[in-house]
């Protein structure tokens, strides 16, 4: 199962990640994500576990807890083509959104 988690310090790493689900089961991957350009950590990440049981234990559990001073929210992550798009004007026009961009 694929867990979303949101909320994140940005002190907080891969294995830090892999290390808060640990405890409820096996966890196949875990990786934070940063941004391209910087480096930084956005405040979110993914963590996969095999057992769906395990993960869902850890969903509950984990939810809302505090980690370093930040209340967490973790659920199962939803496939990429079940999101709704995202409304970005700038994007979606081509011309970068500046606001004289008129020929």
């Amino acid at each position: 199962m694929n867990i979303y988690v949101s909320n994140l310090s940005f002190n907080v790493e891969d294995e830090d990640l892999k290390e808060f689900f640990a405890e409820y089961g096996e966890v196949s991957s875990a990786k934070v994500i940063t941004d391209k350009e910087t480096g930084k950590s956005r405040g979110f990440g993914f963590v996969e576990m095999s057992d769906d049981d395990a993960a869902k234990k850890a969903i509950a559990e984990l939810d809302n807890a505090t980690v370093e001073n930040r209340n967490i929210r973790v659920m199962e992550a939803k496939p990429r083509e079940d999101r709704k798009p995202r409304n970005n004007f700038a994007r979606s026009n081509g011309n970068g959104g500046g606001y004289n961009n008129r020929y």
